[in-house]
């Protein structure tokens, strides 16, 4: 399932740059860092399991869990 997805995204990005990319010949190099970076970014992010990654809220619970004795009566 995961690949069918990470496959789909790079197709579109490739499919992205092949038509883009010509229009963007003539703008100047910050704009054409901004697209690939912008691209490179959400090619990245498809290869990880948002959903099911951890966020802050778990890693702060980690840190002070051992020191829930200490300032709970």
């Amino acid at each position: 399932m995961r690949w069918y997805f990470f496959c789909v995204v790079t197709i579109s990005v490739l499919l992205i740059t092949r038509f883009e990319w010509p229009k963007l010949k003539a703008k100047p190099v910050k704009e054409k860092a901004v697209f690939v970076s912008l691209l490179l970014l959400v090619w990245i992010l498809s290869m990880l399991d948002l959903p099911n990654t951890p966020g802050p809220t778990t890693v702060l619970l980690f840190i002070f869990k051992p020191f829930r004795g200490l300032t709970e009566p």
